[in-house]
């Protein structure tokens, strides 16, 4: 593989210090970079900016770009809200927890945790509409191997039908029951 990882994943935030300030409350994510412009430098459109990174941690960053130009912020009004999301890694189901508190102590709305089987996870959304997912592993080698070695068949079946296939409708039979 060329890669060796995500530099940086941006989206767009209604206010930079507002986003700054509630990740760094809530998930504990620092600041570790600023820049802003007049002009887009890959396109030298004029353009004001102001580009924030914060640590994702393990070397992963997230960026947000506040422009305060362009027309208020919207969503694709054809994509479902909980389609696109952010999903953070935590070290266990403790962490889940901590994290679980901390965003209602915030006043967010939190559902979960769901349970995915191979994984737990919570979500809310951040200032600018974002929804983010905090998730933690509960998988074993075995299961992820059970999974992976289906998915090709399964990406073929759905690629035919538009149905979803039900090769692993066993990850959320805790969550349905076993209907």
């Amino acid at each position: 593989m060329l890669i060796q990882q995500i530099h940086h994943v941006a989206y767009r935030c209604k206010d930079a210090k507002e986003t700054v300030d509630f990740y760094d409350r809530v998930l504990d994510m620092k600041v570790i970079g600023a820049i802003a412009e007049d002009h887009v430098p890959s396109t030298k459109e004029p353009d004001p900016y102001m580009h924030i990174f914060l640590d994702a941690g393990m070397g992963n960053i997230l960026a947000f770009f506040e422009l305060p130009n362009s027309p208020p912020m919207g969503r694709d009004p054809n994509t479902p809200e909980w389609t696109q999301h952010i999903a953070f890694q935590v070290a266990d189901l403790a962490t889940l927890e901590a994290i679980k508190s901390r965003a209602s102590a915030a006043g967010l709305d939190v559902v979960g945790p769901t349970d995915h089987t191979i994984f737990k996870s919570i979500y809310f959304f951040d200032p600018s509409g974002h929804r983010l997912e905090v998730a933690a592993w509960t998988t074993t080698p075995e299961t992820m191997e059970r999974m992976k070695a289906v998915a090709p068949a399964m990406i073929e079946e759905w690629s035919r039908t538009k149905k979803p296939p039900r090769h692993t409708s066993w990850l959320h039979e805790k969550e349905f029951g076993s209907a």
